[in-house]
């Protein structure tokens, strides 16, 4: 029943992300006029900026001064939260943040981030609907630099549209209409929405509890959508007024998984390419069912030791909630990684070294469609490598969509490329040799040690998931994890962006019999395996001393 529901859930995304990438296309390029007066509204509001058109360091300037703006709002609101509006809310006492957790928070909601280092019932309501701001923002803003991309690379251009544009399009045609809807169907299911602050029950015992409860359903249904990814709930989605049931669960898995697989086709009408979006879909989601199988099994399987010693044979239910069981379990934890999304519905810790450890892959990866936008970044810097491979290879024209790929745009794909890897790796050698980073690990041994990479790895992917047993809210993680995702995040989009820049001033060669076709399933194949071995060459070391060495540990056990 598991497995017919997981095919279930593959086939619904495909149908509802061909025709919603189509959408998303209308809608940036202002093919799209039925929420025209609320556009235009926004666009007044923001003046002559939105006006015109901008080149790539342009728009790359107002990105960032947007994103550093919002930055510093955010941090002022966490270190004033005791002062400010809606004290009532989850927070009763509320307190500020200190410096440090106050930084790491605000950049981990401008970055798509979302990682936690303090339990959601610590903010206030007005705290919390600051963040759930940025909810819509940073998705938006990974989502305009793709689009920045497409555009890019279908026609020669010195300009690429406007950021505040697009920014504004993208929140009022895509972000609120379907966050909107969510937050009904949410709503509908149990999830509540209210400003009413904490209901207080009444026990059995005669004891009084405190309920805490908010404006969950808007929160969830942005948060999922947006794969941000952070909880109103210090448990996530494994609170039952946060994911009450399958239902809510497979919507919410849906929710995070709709837009990311959406722009993929997206990419296909830029190029005018439909055959080019199946073949970047097809061979993304054969490797996204992969991993789905092989978190499933380890999860069905369940602990090889207490199969071999005692002769139990069980599933693997630590960690995780009843109502949700192994398969809810196993799609949620794979797919909150493929779509850097961060939200869990089972303590990610307590999974099977392989369930935990595929998760682990997919964000060291971060091309199994990934988030808004950062994520399709990543598949085409990866097609971008894969084209000047494959043409050395057989001797054909490094060329994509009819573009040269020449020194300077393999130099700085090759830049972005390498920057997510040196963020893991460089940080979790240090903070596992050091006392200063390794006194935060709870676990000793090979779990412990996919603690720390697994932290690194969410910050650097923008993903916010967690590996519970490490305790991030030190000074040392507070600062390391803040600056590796915001390093993680926009260095890597300023090497794609000028990427972008080189390639929108090329001219477009006509096709002959010596160019490499990049819409073929063989070359779709070969993008695959070019993304595997990089990814297995630069993080196998790591994987291995974690939870593949952990399994075999555990699977040689199994025989004494």
């Amino acid at each position: 029943m598991a497995i017919l529901g997981i095919a279930l859930y593959l086939a619904v995304l495909i149908g509802i992300a061909v025709p919603l990438g189509v959408y998303i296309h209308q809608a940036l390029e202002g093919k799209l006029r039925w929420l025209g007066p609320l556009e235009r509204l926004l666009l007044r509001a923001i003046g002559p900026a939105s006006d015109g058109e901008q080149t790539w360091r342009q728009y790359w300037r107002s990105f960032i001064i947007f994103n550093a703006v919002g930055m510093l709002l955010t941090y002022a609101i966490l270190r004033l939260q005791p002062y400010l509006p809606l004290r009532e809310g989850v927070g009763l006492h509320p307190s500020a943040q200190g410096p440090l957790l106050a930084f790491n928070t605000a950049v981990s909601f401008i970055t798509n981030t979302n990682w936690q280092n303090y339990s959601g019932e610590t903010l206030t309501y007005f705290a919390q609907l600051a963040l759930m701001v940025l909810q819509f923002l940073s998705p938006a803003l990974g989502l305009v630099i793709a689009i920045v991309f497409f555009r890019a690379l279908v026609g020669r251009r010195e300009t690429l549209g406007n950021f505040f544009r697009d920014l504004v399009r993208c929140i009022v045609y895509i972000f609120l209409p379907l966050a909107t809807i969510a937050a009904v169907v949410l709503l509908a299911l149990g999830l509540p929405d209210t400003f009413a602050g904490p209901a207080i029950a009444h026990t059995l015992s005669g004891a009084l509890q405190q309920i805490d409860r908010g404006p969950i359903a808007a929160w969830v249904a942005i948060e999922q959508l947006g794969t941000n990814g952070g909880g109103f709930f210090n448990a996530n989605a494994a609170d039952p007024l946060i994911n009450p049931s399958p239902a809510t669960n497979i919507i919410e898995i849906l929710l995070m998984s709709i837009l990311s697989t959406s722009l993929v086709f997206t990419f296909g009408r830029y190029a005018k390419s439909r055959k080019q979006a199946w073949v970047l879909a097809g061979v993304t989601l054969c490797l996204y069912a992969a991993g789905i199988a092989v978190v499933y099994g380890a999860m069905e399987y369940g602990n090889p030791i207490l199969h071999g010693v005692l002769g139990i044979s069980a599933k693997s239910m630590e960690g995780l909630e009843v109502r949700n069981g192994v398969g809810d379990t196993a799609l949620y934890a794979t797919a909150t990684t493929a779509y850097t999304t961060g939200s869990v519905n089972a303590m990610m810790d307590s999974l099977p070294p392989l369930a935990g450890g595929l998760p682990l892959l997919f964000m060291m990866l971060n091309t199994v469609f990934g988030g808004k936008g950062a994520g399709m970044l990543n598949i085409l810097m990866f097609v971008i490598i894969t084209v000047f491979v494959a043409g050395l290879m057989v001797g054909r024209t490094p060329e994509f969509l009819g573009k040269k790929i020449e020194r300077r745009e393999i130099t700085l794909a090759t830049v972005a490329m390498l920057i997510h890897p040196i963020l893991i790796l460089a940080p979790t050698a240090f903070s596992l040799v050091h006392k200063i980073g390794a006194s935060s690990i709870l676990n000793t041994g090979l779990h412990g040690i996919t603690e720390v990479v697994y932290a690194f790895t969410s910050a650097a992917a923008n993903n916010g998931s967690a590996f519970a047993g490490l305790n991030g809210n030190t000074p040392f993680y507070n600062l390391s994890l803040g600056l590796v995702m915001l390093i993680g995040r926009y260095l890597s989009m300023a090497a794609m962006l000028a990427l972008a820049g080189s390639l929108a001033r090329k001219r477009i060669i006509p096709a002959t019999e010596g160019t490499l076709r990049t819409d073929t399933w063989s070359f779709g194949w070969v993008y695959l395996f070019v993304v595997l071995i990089v990814g297995a060459l630069t993080f196998f070391p790591a994987l291995s001393l974690g939870p593949i060495a952990e399994h075999l540990v555990m699977a040689g056990g199994a025989g004494r």
